[in-house]
């Protein structure tokens, strides 16, 4: 049985974001029933806050979980940042000293990793880095921090610096990627602890194979007919998603399929996407952009023949794992992304449930939809299988359990 020293889980991001009720929350519900004392000390963001707290709440109750939080502050660069950082600081302090020590921290990202170092140092408190990816690189790819701006180019190199720090720092160290892992073991520091990878999960019993009917039946609604192929996405376009090189993929897709169609599952305006399949001459009645809300996307998913991402294959995104993925085959998807993203290259070798374009030429558009029959003669059983050997929100928490349980006896 666990012990009962307590778990201190440390968000920027909000529970009552879409993001922390669907990638945080489950997790920590589940170690909650299974037997850890389980606390969450947030950053909302008032307006989901006032959506969505009531629904929140009622699962916190549920699963006996204590929740403590600060509110998002976005109105000054930097300074806002430190804000957060301080209050979030604040709270996790207040928890310690609460708790006597008897506790020890679960930073999911940069700012709360800095927040476990500090108490770390000042109190001895243990803490799991739960790094999600490589942040301080993230932020210079994604053209958010400039390297050419003094300030920018400063706090790249603190949080890089920082970075390092945290890894060996930490009591655990918690990767989406095999292949992140795999590169912070080549910078051969000294005192590297015990790492995991457990990349993003999905919950399967919201995500599951619709019958064949109610297939039909979606697919009419949207005046989608039974010999048409689909290929879809879900989720924002934002900084690293390729709508452009997706839409070059379709215009070739097209050749190979004339009858096929592009449906984006988005919360994303639908003029931006019509706007550029017009550039390239895509006729505006092979597009279907859809908002949904989280009880209909497996409706919508449904509609897919195959699924596909393209994400920019850049240096950060080796700690990449993207949840739509884990989706589409929970659903019995199969997809189609590009080489360079965290494991995607092994894990398409390895489970044959997808297919890998090695650049972004018209001649591997052509040779991968060409290709794309194949993913359709298995069975959507098969694809779901891998999604509940690989994906599943159990395997998740199986993992995090094994991590708590080391850190509870420290």
């Amino acid at each position: 049985m666990p012990s009962l020293k307590t778990a201190l889980f440390i968000s920027i991001d909000g529970i009552t974001d879409q993001l922390g009720q669907s990638q945080i929350l489950p997790y920590l519900a589940g170690l909650s029933d299974s037997g850890f004392r389980v606390e969450i000390i947030s950053c909302e963001k008032k307006q989901n806050f006032e959506k969505n707290r009531q629904t929140v709440e009622a699962v916190m109750q549920k699963h006996h979980i204590h929740w403590s939080y600060c509110f998002y502050d976005n109105h000054t660069p930097l300074l806002s940042q430190f804000t957060n950082y301080r209050n979030l600081r604040n709270l996790a302090e207040s928890r310690i000293l609460f708790h006597k020590g008897n506790v020890f921290l679960h930073c999911r990202s940069y700012l709360p990793g800095l927040i476990g170092l500090r108490m770390n140092k000042k109190h001895g408190t243990p803490f799991v880095f739960d790094m999600r990816g490589f942040w301080a690189d993230e932020r210079v790819d994604g053209n958010i921090w400039n390297l050419k701006s003094p300030v920018q180019n400063y706090l790249y190199r603190f949080f890089k610096r920082r970075e390092k720090e945290m890894i060996t720092h930490a009591a655990y160290v918690v990767t989406l990627t095999e292949t992140a892992r795999e590169e912070i073991q080549s910078w051969q520091l000294t005192g590297l602890p015990p790492m995991e990878v457990i990349p993003c999960c999905a919950d399967l019993e919201h995500f599951h194979i619709n019958r064949d009917t109610e297939k039909e039946a979606t697919r009419a609604s949207f005046g989608i007919s039974p010999q048409t192929r689909v290929l879809g996405y879900l989720g924002s376009l934002g900084t690293w998603y390729m709508m452009d090189e997706m839409l070059d993929f379709f215009s070739e897709f097209r050749k190979t399929y004339p009858d096929s169609k592009f449906f984006f599952v988005t919360n994303d305006a639908p003029e931006t996407i019509f706007s550029a399949a017009s550039q390239k001459g895509i006729p505006e009645n092979t597009i279907i952009v859809r908002e949904a809300r989280r009880g209909e996307v497996p409706a919508f998913i449904s509609c897919f023949d195959i699924g596909i991402f393209f994400i920019k294959p850049l240096y950060s995104k080796k700690g990449s794992s993207p949840t739509k993925l884990a989706e589409l085959l929970a659903c019995g998807i199969p997809f189609i992304t590009n080489s360079g993203i965290g494991d995607m290259d092994r894990f398409v070798q390895k489970t044959g449930s997808g297919l890998v374009i090695k650049n972004f030429s018209k001649e591997s558009y052509h040779e991968i939809s060409d290709m794309a029959e194949t993913l359709l003669h298995k069975p959507k059983s098969d694809y779901r299988t891998i999604a509940e050997l690989h994906f599943s929100l159990t395997y998740g928490i199986q993992k995090y359990q094994k991590i708590y349980s080391y850190l509870s006896v420290l």
